[in-house]
């Protein structure tokens, strides 16, 4: 038999996961306990350190430096609970109806090469930042904003929980990229779930509280484009500018990016 170096890093994963066979058993309450559970572990894990266990030691660290009430956290993670349920709906909708037969997605590795698989994990990424700066500026407007981004706002110095914490309209809106992967290119369902894992990953850090980036981050070569804790809180702390998920581009490229953001980067990273 003839062996390639792909087949050793395909033929495993393709036996082990046996993608298809459980897609057929998934139903929609497990879809929705996972969307959960990821929200609960990543949330709870920053929270127990950052909130919990180094609460009055890196108090300094805080980007604002008070805490939320206790009745914010209650009040973001009742949101995301209906978020997780509405996300579900949409997994559900993707993978599971007869609406899959209208999207690319593939569950053999050997329909597209290795290759592929990652350039399309890239994809996702690339993909879902400009979908997230343009609705996000266009849920900025006044007619829009009192209606659906409001609730997210609500969360004017957000903790971990506020990572899912959205207005229902809001959560169908941000369950939007995953239909557009589906439609748009051939996807894997091990693409998705890795990326919804780092987007939970980032989003959690986003709404952290804390700046994990290293001084001097915000105006070295690589760190000027990528998106900070320190520019998503003064997203939520001003309401205007900064509207990027992952990089900054789009905010530089548009002039959203607000003037002391790099300024407010190395306040906090020197306290």
């Amino acid at each position: 038999m003839y062996w390639c170096e792909s087949d050793i890093f395909v033929l495993p994963i393709r036996h082990i996961v046996m993608l298809e066979s459980l897609l057929k058993q998934v139903t929609f309450s497990g879809m929705f306990v996972v969307i959960l559970l990821r929200y609960i572990i990543l949330a709870l894990l920053a929270f127990s350190v950052f909130y919990g266990l180094k609460r009055r030691a890196w108090l300094p660290r805080k980007i604002q430096k008070v805490f939320p009430r206790n009745k914010d956290y209650w009040r973001e993670i009742g949101y995301s609970i209906i978020t997780a349920l509405i996300f579900a709906g949409v997994g559900y909708l993707i993978f599971l109806t007869p609406f899959r037969k209208y999207t690319q997605l593939y569950t053999h590795f050997e329909d597209h090469s290795l290759g592929y698989f990652f350039f399309s994990l890239a994809l996702t990424f690339l993909v879902h930042d400009t979908y997230f700066y343009w609705t996000h500026r266009l849920m900025h407007h006044p007619s829009i904003y009192k209606y659906v981004h409001r609730v997210h706002h609500i969360s004017v110095n957000p903790s971990p929980w506020a990572a899912m914490a959205f207005h229902p309209i809001e959560a169908v809106i941000e369950a939007g990229p995953i239909l557009i992967f589906a439609v748009l290119f051939p996807v894997h369902p091990l693409t998705i779930g890795l990326f919804l894992l780092f987007m939970m990953i980032y989003n959690v850090y986003g709404h952290l509280g804390y700046e994990l980036y290293p001084k001097g981050f915000s105006t070295s070569t690589f760190g000027k484009w990528i998106n900070t804790s320190v520019n998503h809180n003064q997203h939520h702390h001003y309401f205007k500018g900064n509207y990027g998920l992952y990089f900054l581009w789009w905010d530089r490229w548009m002039g959203t990016l607000r003037e002391d953001y790099e300024t407010e980067f190395e306040e906090v990273k020197n306290r």
